[in-house]
């Protein structure tokens, strides 16, 4: 799940409250890596641990979501300037078939 702004637990709607934050790596164009820092909040009730992930990340994807968003909607491809080799060719095939 993807959240900007998580106030309620989405498990069983009870109050958040901030927990801790951890960097996750970031892969973006021109095969640059970068590093975001994740702020995790938990809930009072459940006690579940939830991420609050920006709209530039895809829960459970190194790459940035606009280089996703392009192979899936055929703007990038194997073919494509810049994106010859990177993400590699099998990776695209699989966006594609999710």
């Amino acid at each position: 799940m993807i959240f900007d702004e998580l106030t309620v637990c989405p498990e069983c709607g009870g109050e958040l409250k901030h927990y801790d934050c951890v960097k996750r790596i970031l892969r973006t164009k021109n095969r640059e890596t970068t590093y975001v820092i994740v702020p995790r909040v938990r809930c009072k009730q459940c006690k579940k641990i939830h991420r609050i992930l920006s709209e530039n990340i895809i829960p459970y994807k190194q790459y940035e979501a606009e280089l996703i968003t392009g192979v899936k909607e055929g703007l990038i491809s194997s073919d494509t300037l810049g994106y010859e080799n990177y993400p590699c060719e099998m990776t695209m095939k699989r966006w594609l078939s999710e």
